[in-house]
């Protein structure tokens, strides 16, 4: 057992480093503010690789793993600069097109993914939540086409992306009568495909959507996999999900914690640094215990989703990582906020804007009620309340 990252790792984490401080914070409050999107930032991470790191090398993909995806996601909200499509694009969509997508499909969409194509991911509902056997939005085989009827809630970045992997129920299970569900590639521009932006309170330059699908008519080479499959295809997508939502909060956590520190040795109120006294400093320091434990839970969840074989372990550990993650990212930024007084609530301290993603990443991608329900069933062989 070794906790040393290789060179490799800490070579990457440099170059990400490096790339990121290129914009920092005020590129990311600039994108915030003036509602744009940071292109600049995905295209930069796009051309130096950190993008399609994960991805197989003959579709332009670095070969590596999603351990070192988590790196380059850590690694950018750690500068102050999360972007969260990494987490649909990059974990979920990219990742399941590698792994089910026949050769074709891998040929189509791959190489774009590697450098700066967003495909974004579709699966909530709003009458279904986190059951994800209740979707309703069907795909119909109708000769050489399928036909998508229904809608998705809370998607995020249709508008900047040419496609989105859409999960739809195809037909139904007789033995369970639950839903089987299919996965397929829907360009964001096909006729019957419609959506409302959702107005949120939180400030990110990634946008949420509701989409309607009114008799949207794709093909049937855009179906990923074997029809029916969706619901243990979606299961490899989502598990990377979880695990970039970790990262970012991680990052994050040591971005606040990083000026939090560097504030509470330079503030001094009464002739010594504010950090001097215990009031300050033993928050800071349980905020840092909490995020390394997280950091460590994030880092075994990414190895065992490249390596293991045992996929109730691996989702088990991305799951605790994202639960984790969420509490220690938001305990680190609050108590950075803290630290500074009413100058964390300044724009200039750049912490306050950071707020409204960490939160929303203890909700999404899926609730801590949720992941608590699975560690109750899955670990502790509890009896399933739902």
């Amino acid at each position: 057992m070794d906790f040393t990252e290789s060179d490799e790792h800490a070579l990457l984490r440099e170059s990400v480093r490096k790339v990121a401080a290129t914009f920092g914070h005020e590129y990311y409050a600039r994108c915030t503010n003036d509602d744009v999107r940071p292109d600049d930032l995905w295209q930069a991470a796009a051309d130096h690789g950190f993008l399609g790191v994960h991805l197989p090398e003959e579709y332009g993909g670095g070969g590596a793993g999603i351990y070192e995806l988590a790196i380059v996601c850590e690694e950018l909200a750690a500068a102050g600069t999360p972007l969260l499509l990494i987490l649909v694009s990059a974990a979920i969509s990219a990742e399941v097109i590698a792994k089910f997508g026949s050769p074709t499909q891998k040929s189509h969409w791959l190489p774009g993914l590697t450098t700066g194509t967003k495909m974004v991911f579709a699966i909530t509902e709003p009458d279904a939540g986190s059951n994800s056997h209740r979707i309703s939005t069907t795909a119909k085989r109708d000769g050489d086409v399928y036909r998508l009827n229904g809608s998705k809630t809370y998607i995020s970045g249709v508008d900047e992306s040419p496609q989105v992997l859409v999960v739809c129920r195809t037909g139904v299970d007789e033995e369970t009568q639950r839903a089987k569900l299919s996965l397929f590639v829907v360009d964001t521009d096909t006729p019957g495909l419609h959506r409302t932006n959702i107005p949120m309170e939180i400030r990110a330059p990634e946008k949420q959507f509701q989409l309607f699908f009114d008799n949207v008519e794709i093909s049937a080479d855009r179906l990923i996999g074997d029809e029916g499959e969706g619901l243990r295809q979606v299961f490899e997508g989502l598990n990377p999900e979880r695990i970039m939502s970790a990262m970012i909060c991680n990052g994050v956590g040591r971005y606040a914690l990083g000026l939090a520190s560097q504030y509470a040795n330079d503030r001094a109120v009464w002739g010594t640094p504010i950090g001097r006294h215990q009031g300050i400093a033993h928050p800071l320091a349980t905020a840092k215990i909490e995020l390394e434990l997280a950091r460590l839970m994030t880092q075994k969840a990414a190895w065992l989703h490249d390596n293991s074989t045992d996929r109730v372990a691996a989702g088990e550990a991305a799951n605790m990582a994202k639960f984790a993650s969420a509490d220690a990212g938001l305990r680190c930024l609050d108590q950075a906020i803290q630290t500074h007084g009413g100058n964390g609530l300044a724009s200039e301290y750049g912490l306050a804007d950071l707020w409204g993603i960490v939160r929303l990443l203890k909700i999404a991608p899926v609730s801590r009620e949720m992941v608590l329900n699975f560690i109750s069933t899955a670990s502790l062989g509890l009896p399933k309340s739902y």
